[in-house]
């Protein structure tokens, strides 16, 4: 097969997958173990898209959760997801996901995935639906790329898709391609969408994230949402735009500091330096960025006291964030602060005054505000926002630390409107002939705020939505 740097003839298959990450690779698979010939096309150097980032992935039914005598049923998580979502959703797509997600987990088995300790249980998940691959998302990737290539599937890197092909009858006939400015043809008779979304796209974020600030921050992958473009362009509908799997508060910073930002024994406030949320609802971390979105600028400051500190240091946190799970010890944390205190995002000092100040907040409200959190750890009750006691912890011993946080997002959902087969739809609300798409860059299986009570769903729908979308493209060839 050529390289990027060779150049390029026109290619011919039969599926062409426009994106090598979670949900297209699992597209690929699926049509490849059903006899056909598939070509991935990545606009990067490497595989895997945000899921490369992942950790575990929401199954339902899975082989190893009845070996735990699980108890959980697919269609009450179905009914969850949809009573999460206040019926926002399609309930044929949610219920294609969840009642495919079990098989898929055994699929991803019989390829060489092992789970961690399948009966790890997340605070906000309920029943214990969280399945956590040995190598996390970067391993998932390996294993379907090695899948692929047993399988024979042609797999383009540093290639760019331009544009979605349709004939004058309205059929997909394949995609124009770019690499090293030379442009060519994959010629096919079904195209699957895998790009991704858009987090990348300033543009496109400003026109549909209604809480847009320009200090909004993508964790995941600058996305620039090519898919949804192109399928726009092709004549596709739209669904879900706007929708951010958000995650606040966010510093951008030190992983340590960003992850003591978000622990439960700390206080959140405005720049007004009162408490506005539960702190616990870091949790449910969607939710604490919905309110976040409420404050002024969307900012917010995490303080706690020199107690607190050394508790992290010495007894390890609490929630935990990414790598860092709980009970994690942050050996190197004082230096971490010192270091972004030093940059201009935390405040030092042994003056709650000085630390309102640096916030933009009146002292004496602030001041106010931390007696009262203080009065609500002595009796053991938060009367004002009703936080658990167990994580109501004074600050009383200085120094105090401030870290300043803003809106963070892992990626976008939604983008292209599609049905439970996969399959694109036009304004009209009909299937475009031969048109799939996949995974995060497309609506109608999330609401507007992530669900994080069923766990690992955007990673779960990447694989299982790519998985039904190679399989009904395989179909539609035939």
């Amino acid at each position: 097969m050529k390289t990027p740097a060779e150049g390029y003839e026109d290619f011919s298959c039969e599926i062409v997958v426009i994106g090598g990450g979670g949900s297209g690779l699992a597209a690929a698979v699926a049509a490849a173990e059903k006899g056909k010939r598939v070509l991935v096309a990545e606009k990067r150097r490497n595989l895997g898209g945000d899921t490369a980032m992942a950790g575990g992935f929401f199954a339902a039914e899975s082989p190893a959760l009845k070996r735990l005598r699980n108890e959980s049923s697919k269609a009450e998580l179905i009914k969850k997801a949809l009573s999460y979502a206040h019926w926002k959703t399609d309930p044929m797509i949610v219920r294609a996901f969840i009642n495919k997600s079990g098989d898929t987990a055994e699929w991803l088995v019989n390829m060489g995935i092992k789970f961690a300790d399948i009966s790890q249980f997340i605070p906000t998940q309920g029943p214990r639906i969280f399945h956590l691959p040995r190598g996390l998302g970067i391993g998932v990737v390996k294993v379907l790329a090695k899948r692929c290539q047993d399988l024979g599937v042609q797999i383009l890197r540093g290639v760019a898709i331009k544009k979605i092909l349709i004939d004058d009858d309205g059929e997909t006939i394949g995609v124009m391609a770019v690499s090293n400015d030379k442009d060519f043809r994959i010629h096919a008779k079904s195209v699957i969408v895998a790009a991704g979304g858009y987090a990348g796209n300033k543009q496109l974020l400003r026109q549909h994230y209604p809480y847009y600030t320009e200090t909004l921050h993508a964790v995941g992958l600058p996305l620039t949402g090519d898919g949804l473009i192109m399928a726009t362009e092709a004549g596709a509908a739209t669904e879900g735009l706007g929708t951010l799997l958000l995650r606040g508060p966010y510093f951008r910073g030190a992983l340590d500091v960003v992850t003591v930002a978000m622990e439960p024994n700390t206080i959140w406030v405005n720049k007004r330096g009162e408490r506005f949320v539960d702190e616990t609802s870091g949790f449910t971390w969607p939710e604490a960025a919905n309110a976040l979105n409420r404050q002024p600028e969307k900012v917010s400051f995490t303080l706690f006291d020199e107690e607190i500190k050394r508790g992290f240091i010495e007894r390890g946190l609490i929630k935990g964030y990414a790598n860092k799970p709980p009970l994690t010890k942050l050996t190197k944390l004082e230096k971490k602060l010192e270091i972004e205190a030093a940059k201009g995002g935390i405040k030092i000092s042994y003056s709650l005054e000085q630390i309102a100040r640096w916030i933009g907040a009146i002292p004496k409200v602030l001041i106010n505000t931390v007696s009262e959190y203080n009065l609500s750890c002595e009796r053991g009750y938060d009367d004002l926002l009703l936080k658990d006691g167990s994580f109501l912890v004074p600050l009383r011993k200085p120094p105090y630390y401030a870290i300043k946080c803003h809106q963070g997002f892992l990626g976008t959902i939604g983008g292209i409107k599609i049905n439970h087969h996969m399959e694109v739809l036009n304004q009209e609300g009909d299937s475009i002939p031969g048109l799939f798409a996949a995974g995060a860059g497309t609506g109608g299986w999330e609401s507007d705020t992530y669900c994080l009570e069923l766990s690992g769903s955007a990673f779960g729908f990447a694989l299982n939505s790519g998985r039904i979308a190679g399989e009904n493209a395989a179909d539609y060839v035939s």
